[in-house]
């Protein structure tokens, strides 16, 4: 009876003993499995784990050093104008010869360090006097140096002891649709405010019926009263437009804005320092952009391009050979959908530029080469 009681006991603490060593065995093993499995996997996929992390970084761009290198630049413009006579005898009589000026607000960017300032004619439309600020509060008497009321650009001058803060022009022909851009102005007097958003159009014309050279960039940056003349740059803190109007019910911002492209405004700048007016080019042509219902109307199977319904005589289209019924595909490589796409993009050329013309005759794409005609204003 004894010996059975010591064999119980022994096969009692064997069994525990058993126990205790394989739970520790186990236990052991799980945790170098798992950290066996982690390790793995990091080492195993590196390239989904950069590329999220990539992603995460990416998806999202730094617009703070294009803000530093635009907010400086930008300035507020305030315009006063003289009414010619105030109907309100009142006002005459409390503020006497005050109540027939009229006060406007704007915004300018400097694109020079010596003060040269652009801004939207619109701005500085009728003034009397013209008072720029600075970022920093400083107050300078603009001078008007001249403007160009088809595409609403202006020019002014600063004169300052030091050398200003200004931003580079950028290639607004490279700018694409849905790149980042930033808005710089000062909307309802709110010095120095930024926004963002993307490039949501080129060339966008908002008249087809008015051959105008109106080729705006389009973008969803917030803009509102008081951001006209102010800038539009890229990532890169270049300016690649003018914004200059909104578009909506209401006449305040609704999503969308539209800006002067900078190939454009600097061409109009130059042209004004050097010459003291805008050079103006034509191609010499009149005709209207393709669309489903022209192409029809005109019995022809292309939908794109600029149909050419008029040859202007002793102009380079005519000279160049190019006759009614032609159709531009594209200038220097520039593709040619709409009237804004060839009217754009020649508002940043001079009269004597040559220009690349591709167009198709009677199913025939040719080549030919057009030297632009001065025109006066």
């Amino acid at each position: 009876m004894k010996l059975y009681i010591k064999i119980i006991c022994l096969s009692v603490f064997c069994s525990i003993i058993t126990l205790f060593l394989s739970g520790r065995i186990n236990k052991t093993a799980t945790v170098e499995y798992q950290t066996k499995y982690i390790n793995d996997a990091v080492t195993e996929f590196p390239t989904n784990n950069t590329l999220q992390r990539n992603l995460s970084l990416t998806s999202l761009p730094d617009l703070t050093f294009a803000a530093s290198k635009s907010i400086d630049a930008v300035v507020h413009v305030k315009n006063t104008s003289i009414v010619e006579e105030s109907d309100n005898w009142a006002l005459q009589f409390f503020y006497g010869d005050d109540s027939k000026k009229k006060v406007g607000t704007g915004s300018g960017v400097i694109i020079s360090p010596d003060g040269y300032v652009i801004t939207n004619y619109h701005v500085i439309e009728n003034s009397s006097e013209v008072i720029v600020t600075t970022n920093n509060n400083k107050e300078y008497i603009a001078e008007i140096i001249g403007f160009d009321e088809v595409t609403d650009i202006a020019v002014l001058k600063i004169d300052s002891d030091i050398d200003l803060d200004y931003i580079f022009f950028g290639d607004s022909d490279s700018a694409l649709i849905g790149e980042w851009v930033l808005a710089v102005g000062n909307p309802y007097n709110l010095n120095s405010t930024v926004t963002a958003g993307i490039v949501s159009s080129k060339s966008r014309d908002l008249n087809e019926y008015d051959q105008k050279n109106q080729s705006f960039i389009q973008t969803d940056a917030a803009v509102n009263f008081g951001n006209s003349g102010g800038a539009l740059v890229n990532i890169q803190g270049e300016l690649i437009g003018i914004n200059t109007l909104i578009q909506s019910m209401t006449g305040g911002y609704v999503g969308y804005s539209f800006a002067v492209p900078s190939n454009t405004v600097r061409k109009i700048f130059e042209d004004i320092i050097e010459f003291g007016d805008v050079q103006k080019g034509l191609l010499g042509v009149r005709g209207v952009a393709l669309k489903s219902s022209y192409s029809r109307q005109l019995n022809i199977n292309e939908t794109e391009g600029f149909y050419i319904d008029e040859i202007e005589e002793g102009f380079g289209a005519d000279n160049a050979g190019l006759v009614k019924g032609d159709i531009i595909k594209s200038v220097d490589g520039f593709k040619i959908n709409r009237f804004s796409d060839l009217s754009g993009y020649l508002s940043s050329k001079r009269p004597g530029d040559n220009v690349e013309i591709n167009y198709v005759r009677e199913g025939n794409l040719r080549t030919t080469i057009v030297t632009l005609k001065k025109i006066s204003n």
